[in-house]
């Protein structure tokens, strides 16, 4: 029998730590809840891009009646992204939520959007630094793959 140790970094920040060139992109992503459609789950996400020129591209959850038709705020927002801007790398995401008109202590992006931010990592050949951002600190993960161990990519369909 093999054994796999699979091993994430994720660096923890006080809220007020976070560096210069983040902190719009934390901003960014806590503002984008306010444009949430979440009338099923009352869970409203944002999502901020950060692109390699500057630029940040926002996105919130869009709820259907029929779940599997609606969308997370990541994915919206990198969708978005790589429409508008595809040919300028994704240097950051930043991701909060907000329920009951609160910004949640902490958020994680489900399966299918860390599946869409690995492709995105693939798609500019760098990392995606994912910023997790709470109440009171933000979570860091430097690289999207980080968050996907035994990840699923275009190397897998060779």
């Amino acid at each position: 029998m093999k054994e796999i140790r699979l091993e994430t970094k994720i660096s923890i920040y006080p809220l007020n730590e976070v560096s210069d060139e983040e902190q719009p992109l934390v901003r960014a992503a806590l503002k984008a809840t306010e444009h949430s459609y979440a009338p099923y789950s009352k869970f409203h996400v944002g999502a901020a891009v950060l692109l390699a020129d500057g630029t940040i591209v926002t996105g919130s959850n869009q709820e259907n009646a029929a779940y599997p038709s609606g969308l997370c705020a990541e994915r919206v927002a990198l969708f978005h992204a790589g429409h508008q801007y595809p040919d300028i790398p994704v240097v950051a995401l930043a991701i909060a939520a907000a329920t009951g008109g609160k910004q949640v202590e902490s958020i994680s992006p489900c399966g299918a959007c860390r599946q869409v931010l690995l492709e995105t990592e693939q798609r500019y050949g760098r990392p995606v630094k994912v910023l997790l951002c709470g109440t009171k600190e933000v979570m860091v993960a430097e690289s999207a793959a980080s968050l996907l161990p035994l990840c699923f990519g275009k190397e897998s369909l060779l």
